[in-house]
């Protein structure tokens, strides 16, 4: 009882500061400039990696949107802003590692290029991070996921605490493990970011222990700063208390 009161304070939902290196990698983000709706100038990309540098991670994957209505990126455009990116991180001497991958929007491009057998960008054991609308249930999940886990792919899907549409989802997050299908949680969703009903289902979804990895879906530097300024959240420690696969990425 005196180890967790070391930890809990007197006040409900507040604990002792989490470590944020103990994340070591960020597998989600959007810090390549001027492709998607994340940073828009080299300089604000450096100013978010210093900020990660300083939280004490060791690794940054930024994951671009590829969304065909939207953000039409491609592997070539999103290789070259990584080059430039790092050409400018080269002059600081910066210790922090950046790699991409992308986000995938499940749309008909994307089913296309699975079904072309289109190289896509992966991190880590070759996952792929996949997107899906916020407000209306897309049709053939299971065909997408499907043809993913066929060629080899091990799907992510991203911020799944966000998907309304999904009723269950500590149900639906089990079952889609149990197949290979990874689930990833974003930070600003315990702190109330994106409002209570979504917070409530992440919090669910960290009690139940369904979360395989954890990022913070960075756009810009205010969301770094609303993560370092929460370290003292109680659902932020269950997170950290979990097994994330975040470490295997290093």
């Amino acid at each position: 009882m005196g180890f967790f009161n070391n930890f809990f304070s007197k006040n409900r939902g507040y604990v002792m500061p989490v470590d944020l290196s103990v994340f070591k990698v960020d597998m989600h983000s959007h810090l390549i400039p001027n492709i998607d709706d994340g940073s828009k100038s080299i300089d604000e990309t450096v100013n978010m990696l210093l900020k990660f540098e300083s939280m004490g991670y060791r690794k940054v994957i930024t994951t671009p949107h590829i969304m065909s209505d939207h953000y039409p990126n491609t592997k070539e455009v999103i290789i070259k802003g990584l080059k430039d990116v790092r050409r400018e991180l080269s002059k600081l001497n910066l210790d922090i590692i950046l790699e991409v991958a992308a986000e995938y929007y499940f749309d008909y491009e994307l089913m296309n290029n699975i079904i072309n057998k289109e190289e896509l960008l992966v991190f880590g054991d070759n996952y792929l991070l996949v997107e899906f609308p916020f407000h209306s249930k897309p049709n053939e999940i299971e065909k997408l996921f499907f043809q993913l886990l066929l060629q080899g792919y091990k799907p992510v899907v991203a911020h799944f605490e966000r998907y309304l549409y999904f009723n269950d989802i500590v149900s639906l997050a089990r079952e889609w493990r149990e197949k290979g299908i990874f689930i990833q949680l974003n930070f600003s969703s315990v702190f109330n970011f994106y409002g209570r009903e979504v917070r409530c289902r992440a919090e669910k979804l960290i009690d139940s222990k369904q979360v395989d990895f954890a990022a913070t879906d960075c756009h810009n530097i205010e969301n770094l700063i609303l993560l370092e300024s929460n370290r003292s959240k109680e659902y932020l420690y269950k997170l950290s208390c979990i097994d994330l696969r975040n470490s295997d990425l290093i």
